[in-house]
């Protein structure tokens, strides 16, 4: 049986929740998420961003909650920024641009946005009414390159969307891992604080199915049920989500699920950087890329699961490892045993 570092749906979910699923199982309650579980959790979230005004939406994944919210913010003509490795641009088979809203790509080398890199979009887009109107900023925190944004890069991020009459939505598929991250100063409360919306991703941090999507500006909160019903997200059987939400927010399990997983990657990092080994970004998440040889990559394939990410040369390529909250001891310590036996 070989272990898996491929990605964050390798797991099933923690016990907790299938305790809570099992033993609520046998209680009705209404449907569409006006449940008990799914209206506690909601609260449950409010409170811990500080924000009683704040609207909450439970859906299923990922790729759907960028859609929705996407969708639902943007008029016709409006159209997303985002960076060059972004999930709608890469992993959503053109989701966005299927609702018509044109993505526009931005490279930068972390897979962060500054508004230095948003600048020339917007210089860009003058041409008034012949371009699409850049309208949101779409960041992923953490990146899908595992780099995090720190509290002064968001407060400048957010500032700079508010003067240029932006939207800026947070990914937050691996928001756990990100403000769980041992060089971070950002607190959930103020993502909340200096962002229009962001959601808190369950699936890839302990939950079967689940994000829950955040709306702060009150201007984007009417009438976006409506969309997530149009979409089809609304699930009839909501407790299946809010369930799962309760659960990860009561006694900081979600937060403290995400710490252990950005541990397990942290003393690989740290194994294959004692050895000499380079990363294609230094990262301080779950998600690391260290650039190997190829015949490493192939001992290493032998007994674990992992994505080849890039190539560098003919020689080495960059793989990704993704630890879960369910990584044990003995994948990182297997893992760390081939590295030490094999590379000088």
């Amino acid at each position: 049986m070989k272990f898996s570092f491929k990605n964050d749906y390798s797991e099933g979910c923690h016990p907790n929740i299938l305790q809570a699923l099992l033993q609520n199982n046998l209680d009705q309650q209404a449907g569409y998420g006006e449940d008990e579980y799914s209206l506690k959790a909601k609260t449950l979230i409010k409170e811990k961003i500080n924000n009683q005004n704040a609207e909450v939406f439970l859906v299923s994944g990922g790729t759907q909650a960028n859609l929705i919210v996407i969708s639902a913010i943007l008029k016709p003509y409006q159209c997303v920024v985002s960076a060059a490795p972004g999930h709608i641009l890469n992993n959503e088979t053109g989701a966005i641009e299927a609702t018509g809203h044109k993505v526009l790509s931005i490279d930068t080398a972390d897979g962060k946005l500054r508004p230095s890199d948003i600048v020339p979009v917007l210089e860009n887009h003058r041409n008034v009414p012949h371009q699409v109107m850049p309208k949101l900023v779409y960041i992923s925190n953490s990146t899908e390159l595992g780099t995090i944004y720190l509290a002064k890069e968001l407060e400048e991020l957010s500032a700079f969307c508010k003067q240029n009459n932006l939207f800026l939505f947070m990914d937050g598929a691996r928001l756990g891992h990100g403000l769980m991250s041992e060089i971070s100063d950002l607190t959930l409360e103020k993502v909340a604080a200096l962002t229009d919306v962001f959601y808190l991703g369950g699936t890839k941090n302990g939950a079967l199915i689940g994000e829950a999507i955040v709306i702060n500006n009150p201007v984007l909160q009417e009438d976006f049920a409506f969309n997530i019903k149009q979409k089809g997200a609304l699930l009839a059987k909501g407790r299946l989500l809010g369930i799962q939400f309760l659960e990860l927010m009561k006694d900081n399990l979600y937060f403290d699920l995400a710490q252990h997983a950005n541990q397990q990657a942290m003393k690989i990092k740290n194994a294959l950087r004692k050895k000499g080994v380079a990363f294609l970004a230094d990262t301080y998440t779950n998600q690391i890329f260290p650039v190997l040889n190829n015949h490493l990559i192939k001992i290493l394939s032998e007994n674990f699961e992992f994505f080849v990410w890039k190539k560098v040369d003919e020689n080495l390529s960059a793989i990704r490892l993704i630890t879960s909250w369910n990584t044990g001891n003995e994948a990182v310590n297997r893992f760390i045993e081939v590295i030490e036996k094999e590379l000088p």
